[in-house]
């Protein structure tokens, strides 16, 4: 079996104070269509929360932060899922559930590295 992560691309959500307490119940009826090889899953905050991270000179160079993403898009990473699917094209099926996917957004699947 293959992990890969599905992210989610979609409009940026604006949570701030209001973060929802629970899933959507289109989330919720994903999780439970894909339990199988579901491993994992968050979303995200907006990307006015998010920091970039750089860091000049090399290892142990000058840290450097940007308030925000590193891109400026209409789609955003908005949140992901760690599936754990047979190949490729299981993983595609299993995405293609994912509510974003036919809402406005977009999913990027990529197989994940496993180290050691």
């Amino acid at each position: 079996m293959t992990t890969y992560l599905a992210l989610i691309y979609n409009t940026d959500q604006a949570w701030h104070d209001d973060v929802p307490a629970a899933p959507s119940e289109e989330y919720n009826e994903f999780a439970r269509a894909a339990a199988a090889v579901l491993r994992g899953g968050n979303a995200l905050h907006s990307t006015a929360t998010a920091t970039t991270v750089r860091v000049s000179g090399g290892k142990g160079g000058d840290i450097l932060t940007t308030d925000g993403p590193y891109a400026e898009t209409k789609e955003v990473l908005t949140g992901y899922y760690l599936l754990e699917c047979a190949d490729l094209e299981e993983a595609v099926k299993t995405a293609a559930m994912i509510p974003a996917a036919w809402n406005g957004g977009a999913i990027e699947v990529r197989p994940v590295v496993h180290f050691g």
